[in-house]
């Protein structure tokens, strides 16, 4: 597609690269702004969001060394193109939460509230980040015959990225971009239906992110790095992440159930007038 946006004198600007900024500071001012709406501390999730871009890029490129751990072992020049990669969106995800959650403990913040506030941030800096894939050429899928398959043909995304070129692929890119956005769409429809409590968005974006990621995984065609036979890593990951998510939605409902049972007046019997 347009894996290189134009040049000023020496200086290349990707596409890719463009649009990850747009997918970190656009979730971090979606957050912001639900933050404000919740009357939470702004600032205070600000400095979170900061903590946890930065620790996703680091994330996302260390989950790609170990995947890949045999080609950058062979070819160690190679992890100097790891500032022009996106690397695994698991690990920036698992290392992002990790210290979230250090970050939420350490200032006395609400772990579920604030996890709420930014879970939808996450889903819609992965629609861009997504676009941005598609763009460069990279997390392409496996050859096909569909009527909407795309074929890349420019030598640069081959270059960066090793996409095969003139052959008709999977869009896989515009398929997690499809699916994250429904999944912005739910979490926000019913984010206050039915009994809402604290940690019920984010852990069901866990889950139904897991959910969609294992099956998109299929249709991958670039080397990802296999766990099992024909399970990849991030497969892996998603087979660990949604039973989780059950357990700990199934655990906060039930914990705050009993926690406006314990906070409920108890009902005092009437005293009968004469």
């Amino acid at each position: 597609m347009f894996p290189k946006l134009f040049d000023i004198g020496p200086l290349t600007v990707y596409s890719y690269g463009v649009l990850l900024a747009a997918a970190y500071l656009g979730g971090l001012q979606f957050a912001l702004v639900r933050a404000r709406n919740r009357g939470l501390d702004a600032a205070r999730v600000m400095d979170l969001g900061i903590y946890i871009i930065v620790s996703a890029l680091v994330g996302a490129k260390l989950l790609l060394v170990i995947v890949d751990a045999d080609h950058f072992l062979r070819e160690p020049a190679d992890l100097l193109s790891l500032a022009r990669s996106g690397g695994v969106f698991y690990g920036g995800l698992i290392l992002a939460v990790v210290v979230g959650l250090w970050y939420v403990r350490k200032h006395q913040l609400p772990t579920w509230r604030v996890a709420d506030v930014i879970a939808p941030g996450i889903a819609f800096g992965h629609v861009v980040g997504r676009i941005g894939c598609f763009l460069a050429g990279c997390c392409y899928g496996h050859e096909t015959t569909v009527p909407w398959a795309v074929t890349f043909t420019n030598p640069l995304a081959q270059e960066n990225v090793g996409t095969p070129l003139g052959v008709p692929l999977h869009p896989t890119q515009l398929y997690e971009a499809g699916a994250e956005a429904i999944i912005l769409g739910l979490l926000l429809a019913v984010e206050h239906k039915g009994r809402p409590f604290p940690g019920r968005t984010f852990w069901g974006y866990m889950l139904v992110y897991g959910l969609s990621r294992f099956v998109i995984e299929f249709f991958r065609g670039d080397p990802r790095g296999m766990v099992l036979p024909n399970i990849s890593t991030s497969q892996f990951i998603s087979l660990l992440i949604v039973p989780l998510s059950v357990a700990m939605l199934y655990w906060l409902s039930r914990r705050d159930r009993g926690a406006v049972s314990v906070s409920a007046p108890s009902a005092r019997p009437r005293t009968a007038k004469a």
